[in-house]
């Protein structure tokens, strides 16, 4: 019963940072005050936090799930989980490192159980994904529909460590060192990963799609 209360007090703020606006704020407050003024009570300082990070974390959940319905509620459950354990986040990493950790490990229960794992990046980062690692794939040679396309399924045919890191250092917008937390390794290890990822997805796309980049 104390579950779905807070539950509902999330997904609540979670609606009302839709439609607040922090325009009126000509500094806004850090995380680290909003998050105390949240441990303080105030709970409309959270929905502040929501309207800040809801987009970065529908995208990773939609990422993961591929699926509207799903990463809706994957987001939902995200800031759920964030809410109960804001106690427990000490600032040694940035909060949005913190939510991007928390959404991919309740995203890779919710494959998990589902049985299925589908790998895929939003149409707002695809294009950026994909001239950083193709190389001379520039946007006044190919479409950027067709990049989008083309990079949604390269990214499937990645392993799920190439797959994160690319995700993680395009889409999520992490540093070396962030990325190293998340991942559990350190930045230089996280630096040669993110080189070698790019390097398999450039080759992914000029081998596998060498027939549409010719015809576009």
């Amino acid at each position: 019963m104390c579950y779905l209360f807070l539950y509902l007090t999330v997904c609540n703020l979670f609606i009302f940072s839709c439609v607040i606006g922090i325009a009126n704020m000509s500094t806004p407050p850090s995380d680290m005050v909003l998050i105390a003024q949240v441990l303080q009570g105030k709970q409309q300082a959270f929905a502040v936090l929501v309207d800040r990070y809801r987009n970065m974390v529908f995208t990773v959940a939609y990422r993961l799930v591929n699926n509207r319905e799903d990463a809706e509620e994957l987001a939902q459950s995200t800031f759920v989980k964030a809410y109960r354990s804001l106690a427990d986040y000490r600032g040694d990493a940035k909060f949005s490192t913190w939510l991007y950790t928390i959404v991919n490990s309740l995203g890779l229960s919710f494959l998990r159980k589902k049985k299925f794992e589908a790998l895929s990046l939003s149409n707002e980062k695809v294009q950026v994904v994909a001239d950083g690692v193709g190389g001379g794939f520039s946007a006044n040679t190919i479409e950027v529909k067709s990049k989008v396309q083309m990079v949604q399924k390269a990214m499937g045919m990645l392993s799920s460590d190439d797959a994160q890191v690319l995700t993680l250092f395009y889409q999520a917008e992490q540093s070396l060192e962030e990325i190293g937390r998340i991942m559990g390794i350190d930045p230089n290890t996280a630096k040669v990963k993110l080189h070698r990822a790019r390097g398999r997805m450039k080759k992914i796309l000029e081998i596998k799609f060498s027939h549409e980049l010719v015809h576009l």
